[in-house]
C-alpha cells in the first residue's frame, strides 16, 4: 500500500473529471502534480501543489483550481477535509481509518511493504569501488563501496534487476609499479635489503607478497633483468592484491557479481572495435586540442592526436583516445569497457567515482550516449572525501598501508554496521566526518545508535507481550483493533510509516540511499517520542499489563515500525539490533 501514490491518483482522476466537465481546459500536463507531507503537520496529512502548477497553463487563478479540486476530493471517503491555503496550496486530512489500513498493509506482507513498481525488471549495472589493485582498500574506497552496495540494494528493493560490478584497473602503469614494489619485498624475503625507491609502494602489506613470491619461484628470479620477471610478478601480485580487496569488501559486507579486467580488453580488438563504432558515426578524427585551462599557449605543445568528438554528445571539449605516439589513452579502454556493458543488455549504467574524477563525467556520458545511440543513460555519482577523527584529533595513517588509513582499520574499530550506517548519513557529494568517539556514543545525536535503539525497544516489547500471552505473529497483529490507536502521537507514528513507500521511490529515482538513513532516524524519533510519553501516560505504553486486546493493537504499531526499520536497514546493509548491550 502506497497511500501517497493512491491519493495522487485520486487527485489526477479528479483533475481529469474537471477537464471532461469543461471546468478545466483540455491538454493539461499533470506530470508535475505532487502529493507530499505538508511542511507543518498541523496543516494536515498531505498537501498537493496541483493548483499552483496548473494555474499558468490553464489560464486560471490557483485558488480557482484549488476550490474546484477540493470539492471533488471531499467526495471520496478517504478524504476527511480539503482546505485551500495561501495562494492555492491544498491541504488534505485523511479519514482516521486510513492509518489502520497502512498498519495492516505493513503487517500483512512485511517483506513487501514499501516496495514500489519502479524498476519493473529493468537491468541496471552499478559499477563501484574499482580500486587499483595495488594495495588494501582505504577509507575513500570504503565510502564508495558502502554507497554503491546500498544503492544496489535500494534499486533491487524498487524492482530493478541489479548487477554489482568491479572494474579492475590492471592495464596501466600502476600495476608495473606494483610488480617492482613486490619484487623488492621478494628480495627482502631472501635476506636482501629492499630498495624502495621513490615512486614504489612502501607499505608493509607487500611483505607477505614477497614471501609468497619466494614460495612460488624460489630464488629463480633473483639477479634476473626486469624484462624477464616483470610480467610474471605483475600477474602474481595483482592476483594477491585482488584477493586482499575481496577480503576487505567481505569485511564490509559487500559482494560483487562481476569482476571485469581492463587488461583483458587489450589484444582482443575490443578497444579498436569500440573506436571504429564511434568512427562510423563521424565521431573520431585527427586534430589538435586547445591548451587546457590554466595553461598559456607558451606552456602548451600542440600535437595531433586521435580525438573523440564528445562535444557532439554534451561534453565541453573533444577528448583524445590515442596519443601522438600511437598508444591508447586511459579513456580508450574505458570506452570499450562501457560498450561491453551496453552489449550485455543493461538498460541503465551507474558509475561511482571518487571526487577527483569529476572531470571524467561528461566525457564518459558522451561516450555511452554515442555508443548506445542515446538509449542507455549513464548516471555518475561522485563520492566526496571522508575525514577521520579520534580523541578529537585526525586519525593517524596506517603504517601497514604506508600512506593511508585502510578500510580494515576503520571496520575493526567501529564495526561493520556502525561504519555502513554512518557512511550514509550524508549525501554522496558532501564531505563526511567520521569521528570514532561520536559514531560509538549512545545518544540521540548518533543516528546509528538511535535507530538501533528503536529496533531493540520494539523487540523488547514484543517479547514482553509474548510472555503475557499475546499472539505476536504478524497475521494476528494485523487483525488487532487498530482503530483504537487514536492518540495524536500514535497516529503521527502511523503517518510516518505511511511515508515509507514514497521515500523508497524518491530515493531510488534520485539514486540517493542517504534518504533511507534520514528517514529511519525520523521514524525512530517518532517511536521514541511515543515511548517517552508512555512514561507519563500509562495508556500509551505499548504493553498494557493484563489487557491483551489493548496490548495487541499497540504492539501492532510497534511491529509495523519494526517492519520499516528492518527493511530500511536491510537496504543500508545493516543488521537490526535485537537488544542493546
Amino acid at each position: 500500500m502506497n497511500i501517497f501514490a493512491d491519493i495522487r491518483a485520486l487527485v489526477i482522476r479528479a483533475l481529469t473529471d474537471l477537464t471532461e466537465a469543461g471546468e478545466l481546459p483540455g491538454n493539461l500536463d499533470f506530470n508535475a502534480v505532487a502529493v507530499e507531507p505538508p511542511r507543518d503537520p498541523a496543516h494536515g496529512d498531505m498537501a498537493t501543489n496541483a493548483a499552483m502548477v496548473l494555474a499558468k497553463p490553464a489560464g486560471m487563478k490557483p485558488r480557482e483550481i484549488a476550490d474546484l479540486l477540493a470539492a471533488r476530493l471531499t467526495g471520496d471517503p478517504r478524504v476527511a477535509s480539503a482546505e485551500v491555503a495561501g495562494p492555492g496550496f491544498l491541504n488534505l486530512r485523511l479519514a482516521p481509518g486510513i492509518w489502520a489500513e497502512v498498519l495492516r498493509a505493513a503487517l500483512s506482507a512485511p517483506a513487501d511493504y514499501g516496495r514500489v513498481p519502479l524498476g519493473q525488471g529493468q537491468r541496471v549495472n552499478v559499477e563501484f569501488v574499482s580500486a587499483n589493485p595495488t594495495g588494501p582498500m582505504h577509507v575513500g574506497h570504503m565510502r564508495g563501496a558502502v554507497f554503491g552496495d546500498a544503492l544496489a540494494n535500494l534499486l533491487q528493493f524498487a524492482g530493478e534487476d541489479v548487477t554489482r560490478e568491479y572494474y579492475i584497473n590492471d592495464g596501466g602503469a600502476q600495476v608495473d609499479v606494483l610488480a617492482r614494489s613486490a619484487y623488492e619485498r621478494y628480495r627482502e624475503a631472501h635476506g636482501l635489503e629492499p630498495q624502495i625507491a621513490e615512486g614504489l609502494y612502501p607499505g608493509d602489506y607487500l611483505i607477505p607478497v614477497g614471501e609468497a613470491l619466494k614460495a612460488r619461484f624460489g630464488d629463480s628470479l633473483l639477479d634476473k633483468p626486469e624484462a624477464d620477471w616483470l610480467a610474471e610478478v605483475r600477474e602474481f601480485a595483482t592476483e594477491v592484491m585482488m584477493q586482499m580487496i575481496r577480503e576487505d569488501l567481505d569485511l564490509l559486507g559487500v559482494t560483487m557479481d562481476v569482476y571485469s579486467s581492463e587488461k583483458a580488453l587489450y589484444g582482443t580488438g575490443r578497444i579498436e572495435a569500440a573506436i571504429d563504432r564511434l568512427r562510423s558515426q563521424d565521431l573520431i578524427y585527427e586534430g589538435v586540442l586547445e591548451p587546457p585551462k590554466g595553461k598559456t599557449p607558451e606552456d602548451w605543445e600542440p600535437r595531433e592526436q586521435t580525438l573523440f568528438r564528445s562535444t557532439a554528445h554534451g561534453d565541453d571539449v573533444d577528448r583524445p583516445v590515442k596519443k601522438s605516439d600511437g598508444s591508447w589513452t586511459y579513456f580508450a579502454p574505458d570506452i570499450a569497457y562501457h560498450w561491453d556493458k551496453i552489449d550485455r543488455g543493461f538498460d541503465q549504467l551507474i558509475d561511482i567515482f571518487g571526487a577527483d574524477h569529476g572531470g571524467y563525467v561528461k566525457r564518459m556520458q558522451a561516450a555511452v550516449s554515442a555508443l548506445s545511440n542515446g538509449r542507455v543513460p549513464l548516471d555518475v555519482k561522485l563520492i566526496q572525501l571522508v575525514k577521520l577523527f579520534k580523541n578529537g584529533e585526525p586519525f593517524k595513517m596506517s603504517k601497514r598501508a604506508g600512506t593511508f588509513v585502510t578500510l580494515r582499520d576503520v571496520v575493526e574499530q567501529a564495526g561493520r554496521d556502525v561504519t555502513r550506517f554512518h557512511m550514509l548519513t550524508r549525501k554522496n557529494d558532501a564531505a563526511l566526518d567520521f569521528d570514532f568517539d561520536k559514531v560509538l556514543e549512545q545518544s540521540k545525536d548518533n543516528p546509528v545508535w538511535y535507530v538501533q535503539y528503536a529496533s531493540a525497544r520494539i523487540n523488547s516489547v514484543l517479547r514482553r507481550a509474548g510472555e503475557m500471552g499475546a499472539d505476536i505473529s504478524d497475521a494476528a497483529l494485523a487483525q488487532a483493533d487498530l482503530a483504537a490507536l487514536d492518540h495524536p502521537a500514535q497516529q503521527a507514528l502511523a503517518r510516518r510509516i505511511s511515508e515509507w513507500p514514497r521515500i523508497v521511490e524518491i530515493a531510488a529515482r534520485a539514486h540517493e540511499p542517504h534518504r533511507i538513513a534520514f528517514f529511519l532516524y525520523d521514524l525512530a524519533s517518532d517511536l521514541h517520542v511515543l515511548w517517552n510519553r508512555g512514561n507519563d501516560e500509562v495508556t500509551l505504553r505499548f504493553v498494557q499489563d493484563g489487557d491483551i486486546a489493548a496490548t495487541s493493537a499497540k504492539i501492532a504499531l510497534a511491529r509495523a515500525v519494526g517492519v520499516v526499520i528492518s527493511a530500511g536497514l536491510g537496504i543500508l546493509g545493516v543488521t537490526p539490533a535485537k537488544e542493546m548491550r
